[in-house]
C-alpha cells in the first residue's frame, strides 16, 4: 500500500501523551510539512506558532479549558508537551481552509515520525483575547489572524487507538 495513504488510514487522534518533549528537529520537520499544505491561489494564508515553552503551553491549556467550560485541572491538550497553533489570515479569502489543510499535514507528519497528535479547537476564541493579540505583536507577527486550531504533539502514552469502521453511504459517484 502507498505510504501516504497508509498514514492517512492509520493516523488517529491521541488523548494520552508522555511528558517528554519531542526532538526539536522532529518538530521542525512537522511544522515544515504543515507549511507545505495546499493553499488557495498560492497565497499561503496560514502560519504556525510552535509552543514548547511549558509556561505558555500551560497557559494556553488553562485558557482553552475555561473557554471549553471544563473543570479546573482538566488538560484539553491531554498532556502533550508541544502545541502547534495554526492561524489563518482574515485578509485571505481561503485562510480558514488553508489553516485546516496545514492542520491535516501537521498531524500526518507527526504520525509519520512516530509521534501522536490531536486537533484541539478553541484557538479562534483564544486569539480574540487581548493577551493573545499582544503575543502576536510581541512575536512581530503583523496582520489580521484568526485561530484555526492547536495541533497537540508528543509521544504516545500507551497503544494508539484503532480506526473505527467507516460508515457506509458517504461517497457518491456520478458516472
Amino acid at each position: 500500500m502507498n505510504d501516504i495513504i497508509k498514514a492517512m488510514e492509520e493516523r488517529r487522534s491521541i488523548r494520552k501523551f508522555k511528558p517528554d518533549m519531542p526532538e526539536k528537529s522532529d518538530l521542525d520537520r512537522i511544522v515544515e510539512a504543515g507549511l507545505y499544505a495546499a493553499n488557495g491561489r498560492g497565497l499561503q494564508g496560514a502560519i504556525v506558532i510552535a509552543v514548547t515553552d511549558k509556561k505558555l503551553r500551560d497557559k494556553l491549556s488553562d485558557d482553552n479549558r475555561k473557554i471549553g467550560g471544563w473543570e479546573e485541572g482538566f488538560d484539553p491538550f491531554y498532556g502533550a508537551p508541544a502545541i502547534l497553533v495554526v492561524l489563518g489570515s482574515r485578509d485571505c479569502s481561503t485562510g480558514i481552509y488553508d489553516g485546516s489543510l496545514v492542520m491535516g499535514n501537521l498531524m500526518l507528519a507527526a504520525h509519520s515520525l512516530g509521534l501522536g497528535s490531536i486537533w484541539i479547537h478553541r484557538a479562534k476564541e483564544e486569539f480574540e483575547l487581548p493577551e493573545y493579540k499582544k503575543l502576536l505583536t510581541d512575536l512581530g507577527i503583523e496582520g489580521n489572524w484568526e485561530g484555526i486550531g492547536h495541533c497537540a504533539v508528543g509521544y504516545i502514552d500507551g497503544e494508539p487507538p484503532k480506526a473505527a469502521a467507516r460508515k457506509d453511504g458517504r461517497a457518491y459517484w456520478i458516472e
